[in-house]
C-alpha cells in the first residue's frame, strides 16, 4: 500500500499573540504559527539588536487633551453613541484602551469592542488622500484579536484591508506597516491551514523589506528563515533550500563565526537536506550547529541538535553511532530539564523507533512504555500538540508490530488533543489518513472510509487538493471504497487521484503507476473493457521504455491485459462484472499477510 504520511505537528507550536505593537517593525520575525518540522521549529535565541519600529508620523494625543474626553476609569460614555467617532481624539484613547484591557488579563472580548470602534474613528477621521498609519495599527490589534478568539476568517478581511493603506512611496513607515500587515496576514492564513495563500503573502512581504532595507540586510535574513520553514511546511524543498542558502550567506557576512544565527540556519538546511535523501550533507550542517552552539554554552540546543544527528545516523543504518547521540540528548534532558519531562519522552520514542528496526522488540517496547507514561501525566507547560506528536510516532511503531488496535487508540487519543486547537485542520487530516489505513487493514472499512472521507474534507477546505499526500489519500480511499462494493464512488476517486499524481509526480511514479492500475480494475469492474486496456497498455509502454520489464507487477499486468483483450475479442457486449468475483476473498488480511495486488482483479494496495 503507497504509504501515507503526515507532516508532524512541533510540540511547541506557540499560539498567536494577542498584543501588537503599534507598527510591526520590518525587522520582526514573528514565530510561525503554522506547524513546523521537527528540528526548525526549536528556535535559537539571537542576540537583541534590532532596530526599534520608526514612530508613526501622526502624534497621539494624551487622553486628557481634551476636555471633552472623559477619563479613562470611565470609559463606558465613550461607547454610548457613534457620532463621537468623529472625534479625531477618540481612535488613539479607545486603541489603549483595547492594549491596557488585554494586559491586565480582562479577556479579549471586551478588547474586541475598543478596538472595532478604534478602527471606526480612526477611518472616519482619515483626511481623504492621505493614508493613515494609525489606522493601520489599529486593523493590526484588530486582526490579531480576533485570533485570539479563534475567530481567523473574520480576522483576514481587517487584514486584507489594513495592508492596502500603507504608501510605500511615503517612506519607510508606510513600508513598515505593509511589511507587517502581510507577516500577520500570512500567519493568519496559516492558522486556517491556507498554506499556498499563507506563503504568498510571506513573499511579498519579503518583497517590501528587501526594497526597503537591501536585500543583505541581516533582518532580511530572518525573514528568508521565516519563508524558508513554511515552504518546509509545505514540502517545497526546492525553494526553501534556496532561501535558506541565501539566509546563510547574509549572516555569515554579518555574524562571527560560529554564531547562534549560524547554528539556526544549519539546522535548518540540515533538515531541507535530509527531506531530499540528501544525509551527507544534512550531517555536515548538524554537526558544524553543534560546534556553533557548544562555542556558545547551548547546551539544550545541542541536546536538540544530538536527536536530528541520530536521525541521520539511522537513516544511514549507522545504528551504534545513533544510540550514541540518543543517549547523549537523553541525559543532558534529564538533568536540565527533570526525568519526566516531554523532550525525555522524545528521545524515549527515537530509541524505541531504533531498537523496532534493529529487531529488538522487547527493548522497543519498553521505550515505548517509559514515553507513555510521561504523556500520560505530563508536566506543567507541556503543549497539547507536543503530546499528540509523541502519541502519533509511537503509534507507527505499535503499527509496525502487528498491534494495530493499539496503534488507533493512540492515534484517537492524538486526534482528541488537537480537535480544539486552531490551525491544526492538516494535522488532524493526517492523523485520521493514518487511522483510515489501519481500520483498512484490519477490515473494518466502513470505518477506513469515513476517516479517509473526513481527511479529504479537511484537506479540501485547507487548499491541500493538489498535493502528492493528497492523490494518495484518494487512492487509499477509493480501495475502501471498492471493498464497500461502491464502484462508481471509486472510480471517480482513482481519477481524481490519477491527475493529482501525474501532475505533482509524474506518469512513471510508483503511486501513479498503482493509481493506474487501480483505475484499469475498476473500469473493468465496471464493464468499461476498453478503457481498462487503453490504461494497461499505457502502464506497459510506460514500464518497457522507461522502467524495465524486471518488475514483477509487469507480468501481472501483461496477463491481465492478455485476459482483456481476449473477453474484448469473444463478445462484443461490455457486461459488468460482479465485484463479489472480481474482489480477493482473502483480501481481509493483516499487514504482514496482504500483498502489493489483489490477483483476481489488479488493485493495487
Amino acid at each position: 500500500m503507497p504509504g501515507l504520511v503526515s507532516v508532524k505537528t512541533p510540540p511547541d507550536a506557540p499560539p498567536l499573540r494577542v498584543s501588537v505593537p503599534e507598527i510591526h517593525s520590518l525587522t520582526q520575525t514573528q514565530t510561525p504559527p503554522q506547524t513546523r518540522p521537527e528540528s526548525s521549529i526549536t528556535r535559537t535565541p539571537t542576540p537583541n539588536n534590532k532596530k526599534p519600529p520608526s514612530p508613526s508620523p501622526r502624534s497621539k494625543p494624551s487622553p486628557t487633551r481634551s476636555a471633552k474626553k472623559p477619563q479613562p476609569d470611565s470609559p463606558n460614555p465613550l461607547l454610548q453613541a457613534d457620532a463621537s467617532l468623529d472625534n479625531p481624539d477618540l481612535g488613539p484613547f479607545l486603541l489603549k484602551l483595547a492594549r491596557d484591557t488585554i494586559a491586565s488579563g480582562e479577556g479579549p472580548s471586551k478588547a474586541l469592542d475598543y478596538a472595532i470602534r478604534a478602527s471606526k474613528s480612526f477611518e472616519r477621521c482619515a483626511v481623504e488622500g492621505e493614508p493613515s498609519l494609525d489606522l493601520v495599527m489599529s486593523l493590526h490589534v484588530l486582526a490579531a484579536i480576533y485570533c485570539s478568539l479563534g475567530r481567523f476568517d473574520e480576522a483576514v478581511p481587517v487584514l486584507e484591508r489594513a495592508i492596502t493603506v500603507p504608501d510605500l512611496s511615503r517612506g519607510m513607515d508606510h513600508a513598515l506597516a505593509a511589511f507587517s500587515g502581510h507577516m500577520q496576514l500570512g500567519d493568519t492564513y496559516s492558522m486556517l491551514g491556507q498554506v499556498d495563500k499563507s506563503i504568498g503573502c510571506y513573499e511579498d512581504g519579503l518583497k517590501i523589506q528587501i526594497e526597503a532595507l537591501g536585500e543583505t540586510d541581516p533582518r532580511v535574513g530572518e525573514t528568508c528563515r521565516y519563508l524558508a520553514e513554511a515552504h518546509v511546511q509545505a514540502m517545497n524543498f526546492d525553494k526553501a533550500e534556496e532561501l535558506s542558502k541565501k539566509t546563510l550567506e547574509i549572516h555569515r557576512a554579518h555574524s562571527e563565526p560560529a554564531s547562534i544565527e549560524e547554528a539556526a540556519d544549519r539546522r535548518l538546511m540540515a533538515l531541507i537536506c535530509e527531506a531530499k535523501g540528501d544525509y551527507e550533507s544534512s550531517l555536515e550542517h548538524l554537526v558544524l550547529a553543534s560546534m556553533a552552539m557548544i562555542a556558545n554554552g547551548q547546551d539544550n540546543e545541542v541536546a536538540s541538535i544530538d536527536i536530528s544527528i541520530g536521525n541521520i545516523y539511522m537513516s544511514l543504518c549507522r545504528f551504534d553511532e545513533a544510540v550514541f547521540s540518543y543517549q547523549k540528548a537523553l541525559t543532558v534532558f534529564k538533568s536540565s530539564k527533570g526525568d519526566n519531562h516531554p523532550s525525555v519522552a522524545s528521545v524515549f520514542v527515537r530509541l524505541a523507533d531504533l531498537y523496532n528496526r534493529t529487531g529488538k522488540l522487547r527493548e522497543s517496547k519498553s521505550y515505548c512504555e517509559n514515553a507513555l507514561r510521561i504523556y500520560a501525566k505530563p508536566v506543567p507547560g507541556t503543549t497539547a500538540e507536543e503530546i499528540a506528536g509523541g502519541l502519533t510516532e509511537i503509534s507507527a511503531i505499535y503499527e509496525s508490530v502487528d498491534e494495530p488496535e493499539e496503534a488507533l487508540k493512540l492515534l484517537q487519543r492524538a486526534m482528541k488533543l488537537l480537535e480544539d486547537k486552531p490551525g491544526q485542520q492538516s494535522t488532524i487530516a493526517g492523523i485520521e489518513a493514518r487511522m483510515g489505513v489501519m481500520f483498512y487493514m484490519v477490515g473494518r472499512y466502513e470505518e477506513a472510509r469515513n476517516s479517509f472521507e473526513s481527511a479529504v474534507t479537511k484537506l479540501r477546505s485547507s487548499g491541500e487538493r493538489k498535493s502528492a499526500f493528497f492523490g494518495v489519500l484518494l487512492n487509499q480511499m477509493g480501495l475502501a471504497c471498492v471493498q464497500l462494493f461502491k464502484i462508481d464512488e471509486a472510480a471517480e476517486l482513482f481519477e481524481e487521484a490519477r491527475t493529482i499524481l501525474e501532475q505533482e509526480c509524474g506518469p512513471c511514479n510508483q503511486d501513479t503507476l498503482g493509481v493506474y492500475s487501480n483505475l484499469a480494475a475498476t473500469y473493468d469492474a465496471m464493464g468499461r473493457v476498453d478503457d481498462a486496456i487503453e490504461i494497461l497498455e499505457y502502464v506497459l509502454k510506460l514500464r518497457e521504455e522507461k522502467l524495465g520489464i524486471a518488475n514483477p507487477d509487469f507480468e501481472d499486468e501483461k496477463k491481465r491485459l492478455g485476459e482483456l483483450l481476449k473477453e474484448a475479442g469473444k463478445s462484443r457486449s461490455k457486461k459488468a462484472k460482479s465485484l463479489e468475483n472480481l474482489i480477493d476473498n482473502n483480501s481481509k488480511r493483516t499487514k504482514k499477510e496482504s500483498t502489493k495486488r489483489w490477483p483476481g482483479l489488479g488493485f493495487r494496495i
